[in-house]
């Protein structure tokens, strides 16, 4: 079922985890929150194939991760208009919950989440082009995941006190 990212948090049981989604036309990047909420991780990136395919591996992460909970990034251009990549995301959504996933989904705005990640990784972590590729789409899920979750923790404001709810409209 789809949820406002602002709602996502209260039907989640203790010890749930939320996981970050960024979903790309040709992989799947994921992380996880720890139990309490506050930390993402990236944990993988799944080369997509066909759906049902990418959903059985998707749902061994659920379980596996006590997930109570998907934060899809979802790709608005970047004046906030919705994307076409945005209509995508939702019909993965839709389709996950058409298909047996039972657990909340929201979207998070992750416009410059790549780039972000792919900053860090060139300037930071000293990465050449050949290792970033593969680290990219799991380190943007976290990046979108950590987005989400502060979010979450300051009651829907950025740290400006400036209110986020608007960037989830789908």
């Amino acid at each position: 079922m789809l949820v406002e990212i602002d709602r996502i948090k209260t039907t989640l049981a203790p010890g749930q985890r939320l996981l970050g989604v960024d979903l790309g036309s040709h992989t799947i990047g994921m992380a996880i929150s720890d139990p309490a909420l506050r930390v993402a991780s990236p944990i993988c990136t799944i080369k997509r194939k066909k759906f049902s395919t990418d959903l059985v591996k998707i749902q061994h992460i659920l379980h596996d991760y006590n997930v109570g909970g998907v934060v899809f990034g979802w790709p608005l251009h970047m004046d906030g208009r919705v994307s076409k990549r945005c209509q995508s995301t939702r019909q993965f959504a839709l389709n996950m919950a058409h298909f047996g996933v039972d657990c909340p989904m929201a979207f998070f705005d992750e416009r410059l989440s790549s780039v972000a990640v792919d900053r860090v990784l060139i300037g930071q972590a000293d990465m050449p082009r050949s290792k970033r590729k593969g680290a990219v789409d799991k380190m943007a899920a976290g990046f979108i995941l950590q987005g989400a979750l502060e979010y979450l923790e300051n009651s829907g404001k950025n740290s400006d006190g400036i209110s986020l709810s608007s960037q989830t409209h789908y």
